[in-house]
């Protein structure tokens, strides 16, 4: 199950800069001009998560493998983007088909590094990209709604409920606000997501700061901050080229390089954590002494497609779910202690996995 993010924003705010750190490559060119990112770049990277390790130390695992996300890099955005100005169209297309977006705001000043309006706002910049996707989505939805008149006309529920959900949409960016911000019922959710509205996917800030605010931020990302709160939104603060540095370095110079710039742990892992509770994701845990493994799920997954995630047929032959929750897994010393004490259970198909769990499902053949 893959989920991918879309780091997005106005040439020369450090995008690229960003995805060479998450991915530790060169893979994408950062340079000082506009579109010097002009194919996506994809990278995924491993969702730091401590507790992985600790279960794999109590259970002798041979192997550790972490749950993964995918991170694309698409080109820079201009106004009137969604008029196709710039690499508008392709821009619009890549954002489509990721899950959510990560809004990179330029929160520093550097007179080397042009900037398209020449002035540093990162509100004024979010508010151009925001503008060009609610254009785009009216633009989508006004002819959404044209094609849906024909079955419409012949009774097709489906179609109903689109249009319902599209001159909603439309009430909203009419008035200036985002796709995200429509209510939509749990029985909704599905024609909801088939609508590809840019403006309903989470979006997640990420404040590119100079190398002396990493630590504590500075005026420009506490103004990002007061935004994001004020839509509901996220925001984190980063320095990329610290980020980019710290790539380059083995784990024990970059923990001292840490330990020098006051900060307590690399942005990039608080970014990649912050992405993954955007998404509404959790983990669950298999360990045995072959490997210890993360697994992601959305929110509210049930076992037998908990799972799913690890093979179709555990799904489909889904019997029951050992579990025990991760707490007690430490606290017991392991499968054994757990079993011991009474902690694991024996969960059945209406079962809802918590993050931590530690699981073990039975099957049929």
């Amino acid at each position: 199950m893959g989920f991918k993010t879309g780091i997005v924003g106005l040439p020369n705010v450090g995008k690229s800069t960003l995805f060479n750190a998450l991915t530790k490559t060169a893979a994408a060119q950062a340079a000082n001009f506009p579109f010097c990112t002009i194919e996506p770049n994809v990278g995924e990277v491993s969702v730091p998560d401590a507790r992985l390790e600790k279960l794999a130390l109590i259970a002798g695992s041979a192997k550790i493998i972490p749950t993964r996300m995918t991170f694309v890099d698409i080109a820079g955005l201009v106004k009137g983007a969604s008029q196709g100005e710039g690499l508008g169209n392709q821009f619009l297309a890549t954002i489509r088909e990721c899950d959510a977006i990560a809004h990179v705001l330029r929160c520093f000043e550097d007179g080397d590094i042009t900037h398209v309006s020449n002035t540093i706002d990162p509100v004024e910049d979010a508010e151009v990209v925001e503008t060009e996707l609610m254009l785009a989505d009216l633009d989508s939805i006004e002819k959404r709604l044209t094609g849906l008149v024909r079955k419409i006309k012949g009774g097709d529920r489906d179609a109903l409920e689109q249009d319902d959900l599209l001159r909603r949409a439309k009430v909203a960016l009419e008035a200036g606000r985002p796709a995200r911000s429509v209510e939509v019922k749990e029985d909704e959710q599905k024609q909801w997501k088939m609508l590809q509205l840019l403006t309903a996917k989470k979006i997640l800030y990420v404040c590119n700061v100079d190398e002396d605010s990493a630590a504590t931020g500075n005026a420009f990302s506490e103004r990002v901050a007061v935004m994001a709160a004020e839509q509901g939104a996220a925001a984190v603060v980063i320095s990329a080229a610290i980020e980019e540095e710290i790539s380059q370095l083995d784990p024990e110079e970059a923990e001292m390089f840490l330990e020098e710039m006051g900060l307590a742990e690399a942005g990039l892992d608080r970014l990649i954590r912050a992405g993954h509770e955007l998404l509404e994701l959790k983990t669950y845990f298999t360990v045995g002494p072959k490997e210890a493994r993360a697994w992601t799920i959305r929110k509210g997954t049930l076992a037998p497609g908990a799972a799913g995630v690890i093979h179709g047929d555990f799904e489909r032959g889904f019997i029951r779910g050992e579990t025990i929750a991760y707490d007690d897994f430490i606290a017991c010393n392991g499968e054994q202690g757990a079993k011991e004490k009474g902690k694991m259970r024996a969960e059945g198909k209406t079962y809802e996995v918590q993050d931590g769990d530690v699981l073990h499902f039975l099957f049929n053949t």
